[in-house]
């Protein structure tokens, strides 16, 4: 049996995040074909983490500029290595360069951290994204990472694209994996509330995510009130996990904007609405809330932005507009018309069928893992830029690391 190590960020949390159903989605592609999974990670686990136990993964805290992960990984020595986004790569990449020279090193960048900041920032400035917000300090980083990495697992196409186009990575280098999900058979469907039997809106997102909190904004001040004036008895039901006083304070039942907070079942909030509002202004990689949607049959309005690796060349299972006047007539329209509503939550579970398929993306993604261990030495001498990526590294965060290291057994000693 080959075995894999995740060194994971933050404990996955699929209830809470996009970011935690993904992670789990990976540890069960690896435990359904037969390999061990270890889960490690130097973060707190919170009241929200899956019990990686109840699957039969192993976990383990690990710390930071420790030297204890040096003899651990030397002891589990690992077929594949996943780091969980590019911060974990530059924590503990090189140890396992290192110690565990053979292993395959894969990142996994959940979204590109560089896209969104710039993106962000662009948004903060009320200015037209371009090169100027994209080659940012995180894009130094997060593009190191990648290159240091034998593979890294995109998840949206465009961020593929932004990848080989503006930062001249080598397509062999990246691979991409969307969500992978389980099919949406037609017993399934045939089980889901109609038309006549949902009502209100909804959004949800995890609200550490700065793009979610800002969307719940955008709805209260530019769309909500138009689709109010409209449909003075519908409300807009909002949840997400992390919900801060900030949050709670935007609760107003009079203006049927309801702060609902976390959400135990996604599928159950889901299914029992009519429409799903996601009116991202900013943000990168793929939108788990539209996935949920779609799975559950809710006709979605989004933005550019959140439509973005989303669609492909496929119907939206909705409408995707940018300006607030356009977002809540399309909203009004899937709300009140019946056959525009059944046509959008069928473009829907096409979306599902043709973009997310689990079985698909699996065999194309063990194939490629596949190859890759068999070619190994020949993939990193084609990969001059990551071996001197990796070379200064190990020259510089290493010795940072053995620095800090002795640094806190001093100031220990010292207490």
């Amino acid at each position: 049996m080959k075995n894999v190590l995740i060194i994971g960020y933050v404990w996955p949390e699929p209830k809470s995040s996009a970011a935690g159903t993904r992670m789990l989605q990976l540890i069960k592609t690896f435990k359904n074909n037969n390999y061990e999974v270890v889960f490690v990670t130097p973060c707190a686990k919170s009241d929200n983490a899956f019990n990686l136990s109840s699957i039969h993964v192993k976990s383990k805290l690990v710390t930071l500029n420790d030297s204890r992960f040096d003899d651990f990984i030397i002891g589990y020595s690992p077929d594949i290595v996943i780091f969980d986004r590019f911060m974990m790569e530059e924590q503990f990449g090189w140890r396992v360069a290192e110690h565990c020279p053979d292993a395959l090193r894969i990142l996994d960048t959940e979204d590109l951290h560089s896209l969104r900041k710039g993106r962000h920032q662009a948004f903060k400035d009320n200015a037209l994204f371009d090169k100027s917000y994209l080659y940012n300090d995180i894009a130094k980083r997060e593009i190191a990472s990648i290159y240091r990495s034998d593979l890294s697992l995109i998840i949206s196409e465009v961020e593929a694209q932004f990848l080989v186009r503006d930062f001249k990575v080598d397509e062999s280098l990246l691979h991409y994996l969307p969500f992978m999900q389980e099919e949406v058979t037609s017993q399934a469907i045939s089980r889901l509330a109609k038309f006549e039997n949902r009502k209100h809106f909804i959004t949800i997102g995890n609200f550490l995510h700065a793009p979610n909190y800002n969307a719940v904004l955008y709805l209260k001040s530019h769309i909500w009130p138009l689709i109010r004036t409209k449909l003075p008895e519908a409300e807009l039901h909002i949840y997400g996990a992390y919900i801060s006083d900030k949050i709670t304070q935007l609760h107003n039942k009079n203006q049927g904007f309801i702060i609902k907070g976390y959400a135990e079942n996604v599928n159950t909030v889901m299914q029992s609405s009519k429409v799903c509002l996601a009116p991202i202004q900013f943000g990168a990689g793929l939108k788990g809330k539209l996935v949920d949607a779609m799975i559950n049959g809710t006709p979605s309005v989004t933005t550019s932005i959140g439509a973005e690796g989303m669609f492909g060349e496929l119907t939206p299972n909705g409408f995707v507009e940018d300006t607030p006047e356009l977002f809540a007539e399309k909203a009004i329209a899937l709300y009140l018309n019946e056959n525009l509503w059944k046509s959008s939550q069928k473009a829907g579970f096409d979306i599902m069928k043709k973009r997310f398929l689990k079985g698909p993306l699996v065999m194309k993604f063990l194939s490629r893992l596949g190859k890759l261990q068999l070619n190994l030495e020949s993939h990193r001498l084609n990969n001059f830029m990551g071996s001197m990526l990796q070379y200064h590294t190990m020259k510089s965060t290493k010795f940072m690391s053995r620095w800090i290291e002795e640094k806190n057994k001093n100031n220990n000693g010292n207490k």
